[in-house]
């Protein structure tokens, strides 16, 4: 096999893709991006091919997609849908049934990551009424959102990805519904499993837990308090503290003195006036205890913005890509800036030794914040965060959603039909949005998730360039001697397997991206049908259900769900190998090889 230097550069840079996204230490866009000026400067990607990604017709689509699953969100129209088929009366299993299916279904019209963030909440409500965890609702939730993101192209960016490609390849985008057929199927098929058996599968240890206090117990938030003056406990030894912390449900974990944690719990130091008592515990609990030992949350000449008025606590999730995962407190000047106190940070079975404001927000961390109630909202929308209760219906402007939907459907309508080109039937979407108030003008940028749309901009010229040197034929040809004298569906399900198994541990677009230009080689070697390969690779990059950092939503569930990194192959390996068993034949029946 004879590699020209350009292969070697392209594949030495997407090999270090690879190892950097798995690392995890620098954020997936910077990666690729880095990868891109790297690709420029030593001169296997020109010039004039440097940013043509960035105007390319997917990242248009997908950022479109996302103002638009915003209007939909803020009209309250699948809102009020939602909650008028939750009820926490049912069992466990009709509740994940039902819930699933909404889940799968809004993932198909809407981005499957904005479908999860509306209806975690909900579940989690859900949960809180009927006294059981979340951890048996949330996974299932998840991945119902990831199925359902399959049967349409506006459902999950590979599927974006991959119609784009075969419109450059082959001449002809696929439509809306063209990933239906298939994409439905394996979705219900999948739902059936995940209702049936699927959440049975989730670990005991994380099931079994049921009761309200137990829920709370997913949620111990590391959080710190001054000691004024005036408190109680002020003169008395950390150990003499242990009755009242009992009392009020909270672990005294340490005593921090002049910006310094003291060693280990401290527990024979005297507390003195400005220590900070650092306590873990429920949101409830750390407030009961604030006030029986009269401690204040933070100096009180720094956070008079935060405690005047209304103020109220909120819980929220942090996703990959929030505007604080891999910062600080401390860095965004949350206090000062935004008048908003991270009260507390639940990061479920990991220490956190830093001080609460220097700490680095994880992606999958819980936080717990204080502010004014008529603006923490805002904040937590400008942090990036999911709410872990639902928002209040007053936000919502659920006159407009019969026009909101109104509008998409037409525009979905008139683009299948081949009226109109879909980027600019959604775009005169996202312009009536805006134009009717449905989303603020000031929400329409932070709607859209720049790191995704980097990343895709940053490694569609380097997917192009791989292809143009022969990179990808080099590829394909390896893969069909490889499986010689295999029938061609072998080959297909081996391609998904392999496409299945890289979008378990990196970024299901950038996955997508390599994966395509290889299936549609493999296939035009073997002279089989390249529309079969590159749903294959769809399907594949969308099923990411073995680990939490393969899809965000996955990402998203963990601290909520007070899940641990091995506790999702247990129902993902089993809803792969389904996915696989069904989508394969499905595939072939569909798009004859």
């Amino acid at each position: 096999m004879n590699i020209t230097l350009d292969q070697g550069i392209l594949f030495t840079l997407i090999i270090l893709i690879f190892v950097f996204l798995l690392w995890g230490r620098f954020r997936y866009d910077l990666v690729a991006f880095a990868a891109l000026v790297i690709a420029y400067l030593v001169g296997v990607v020109p010039k004039d091919q440097v940013f043509t990604g960035f105007g390319h017709p997917a990242v248009v689509i997908i950022a479109l997609v996302l103002i638009v699953s915003r209007g939909l969100y803020l009209s309250g129209a699948i809102e009020v849908l939602a909650r008028t088929l939750i009820d926490a009366s049912r069992s466990v299993q009709a509740h994940i049934g039902i819930m699933a299916s909404i889940s799968s279904a809004l993932s198909a019209v809407m981005n499957n990551v904005a479908a999860l963030a509306l209806l975690m909440p909900m579940d989690l409500q859900a949960a809180r009424k009927a006294e059981r965890s979340p951890a048996l609702t949330l996974m299932p939730l998840s991945f119902a959102s990831i199925l359902g993101g399959m049967v349409t192209l506006i459902g999950t960016p590979p599927n974006i990805v991959i119609a784009t490609f075969r419109e450059d390849v082959l001449g002809e985008s696929y439509q809306m519904f063209d990933f239906a057929p298939v994409g439905i199927v394996v979705a219900i098929v999948g739902v059936i499993f995940i209702a049936l058996i699927g959440w049975r599968l989730i670990p005991v240890e994380r099931s079994k837990k049921s009761t309200v206090t137990e829920l709370e117990d997913l949620k111990g938030y590391l959080a710190e308090l001054r000691v004024p003056e005036s408190s109680p406990i002020a003169g008395k030894a950390v150990r003499e503290l242990d009755d009242l912390a009992e009392e009020n449900d909270v672990q005294i974990l340490g005593l921090v003195r002049r910006g310094k944690r003291l060693p280990g719990a401290a527990r024979r130091e005297v507390v003195r006036k400005n220590d900070r008592i650092v306590v873990e515990g429920g949101p409830d609990a750390i407030e009961q205890f604030a006030g029986a030992a009269k401690l204040k949350y933070t100096d009180s000449d720094k956070s008079s913005k935060a405690t005047s008025g209304t103020t109220t606590m909120m819980e929220v999730a942090v996703p990959e890509g929030a505007r604080i995962a891999k910062r600080s407190a401390m860095d965004l000047r949350l206090l000062y800036t935004r008048g908003v106190i991270l009260l507390g940070i639940s990061r479920k079975g990991r220490p956190i030794h830093e001080r609460l404001r220097k700490a680095r927000i994880e992606p999958g961390d819980l936080l717990l914040l204080l502010g004014p109630e008529e603006s923490l909202p805002d904040v937590v929308e400008w942090l990036g965060c999911l709410p872990l209760a639902p928002r209040g219906l007053e936000v919502i402007q659920r006159g407009k959603a019969g026009v909101a939907v109104g509008v998409f459907a037409a525009a979905i309508a008139l683009a299948s039909l081949g009226y109109v080109y879909l980027p600019m039937a959604l775009a005169a979407v996202v312009v009536i949005y805006i134009l009717l108030d449905i989303v603020p003008l000031s929400q329409v940028y932070e709607a859209i998730e720049w790191p995704v749309i980097v990343l895709l901009g940053s490694m569609i010229p380097l997917g192009a360039a791989l292809e143009a040197s022969g990179g990808t034929q080099l590829i394909a040809r390896a893969v069909v001697d490889w499986t010689s004298g295999l029938p061609v569906i072998a080959v297909l399900a081996i391609l998904m397997i392999v496409t299945m198994t890289l979008s378990d541990v990196l970024n299901n677009v950038a996955t997508a991206l390599i994966a395509a230009p290889i299936g549609v080689d493999v296939a035009q070697r073997l002279g089989a049908n390249p529309d079969a390969f590159l749903m294959a690779v769809a399907v594949a990059a969308s099923c990411a259900f073995l680990t939490p950092i393969g899809h965000k939503n996955n990402t998203i569930i963990m601290g909520p769900g007070g899940y641990k990194f091995g506790d999702y192959w247990r129902m993902g390996l089993p809803l792969e190998i389904l996915v696989v068993i069904v989508g394969v034949p499905m595939i072939a029946f569909v798009w004859p090889l």
